[in-house]
């Protein structure tokens, strides 16, 4: 009976971290034509450009949320700028990839830049445009905190 007992809780002690680590697994960006995986997306990610700090979180519907601030604020403050609903976008099979959002007219996209012409390219690039497509912002930015 003991041993029983000892041997259910360590079997439940062994398959817990597992269902946690697979719980915790960071979306993926697949292929259109194939199940293979091209690179991991964090959930969160903070970059900080010249003049903004930037937190996108992927939030419970898949979506992605934007929040903005100055780039000497603290994140504990309340932001200056909220986007929701922003999407994922794949580009290319490189692994390159950008968030998509849309304010008031302007499309906010935050590229991730694996893939680059230059060894010293920034890890992120913020790209603001007006509803004409004209480029208002681009900012190179670091990761701050994944």
């Amino acid at each position: 009976m003991i041993r029983t007992i000892l041997m259910g809780t360590f079997i439940i002690a062994l398959a817990s971290p597992a269902y946690a680590y697979a719980a915790n697994e960071n979306p993926v960006i697949k292929t259109e034509n194939s199940s293979e995986y091209i690179q991991q997306v964090p959930k969160t990610v903070i970059i900080k450009t010249k003049k903004f700090k930037i937190r996108i979180d992927l939030q419970p519907n898949g979506k992605y949320l934007y929040q903005a601030w100055g780039a000497n604020s603290k994140l504990t403050s309340k932001p200056n700028m909220i986007i929701s609903d922003g999407e994922l976008v794949p580009d290319g099979s490189g692994g390159n990839y950008y968030y998509d959002f849309v304010n008031k007219g302007f499309h906010y996209q935050v590229w991730r830049n694996y893939l680059t012409d230059s060894a010293t390219k920034a890890p992120y690039t913020l790209v603001v445009s007006d509803e004409s497509g004209n480029t208002v912002v681009q900012q190179d930015g670091i990761v701050v905190k994944k």
